[in-house]
């Protein structure tokens, strides 16, 4: 899950998209949105393990200059992926959504789904490669018996 998020986040953040006029109100929605649900936290965590793996290529560079990057990183690339996302979930859901959906994650139940979305994902992602698997053993099969 893991690698998928940073490939996701490596797509998103460095595609040069171009998008129309943006709706401060709707941004700080989403942005609240993003905060309350977790979504956040998962965007940073990733982002971290993204640096993980810029070190791990550049050795040599001081880990003061990764902490610095790392910092400034952090600050402008949420506000960027939020501002890049935008036309999407403008797409699909109005701002009076987006604050019921903040409503849900203020409600005990909604901070406890917040919490544990990140296992769900990850057991899922896992359900999810042996399902994929199985299926393309089936079709494997199916094909062999058809003699192809």
């Amino acid at each position: 899950m893991q690698k998928f998020i940073v490939t996701v986040l490596i797509c998103l953040l460095t595609s040069s998209i171009s998008f129309g006029q943006s709706d401060p109100a709707y941004q700080k929605k989403l942005q609240k949105m993003f905060e309350v649900s977790g979504s956040e936290q998962t965007y940073k965590v990733a982002i971290q393990q993204m640096f993980q793996m810029f070190k791990q290529q550049k050795a040599n560079v001081p880990e003061n200059v990764w902490t610095e990057f790392e910092g400034e990183f952090l600050k402008t690339s949420i506000k960027d992926l939020v501002t890049m996302l935008e036309p999407v979930y403008q797409k699909h859901l109005t701002i009076d959504e987006l604050q019921k959906i903040i409503e849900f994650y203020d409600t005990p139940t909604g901070k406890k789904f917040a919490e544990k979305t990140p296992f769900i994902m990850q057991e899922s992602m896992q359900i999810g490669q042996q399902w994929g698997m199985k299926i393309g053993q089936e079709f494997q099969e199916k094909m062999k018996a058809k003699g192809y």
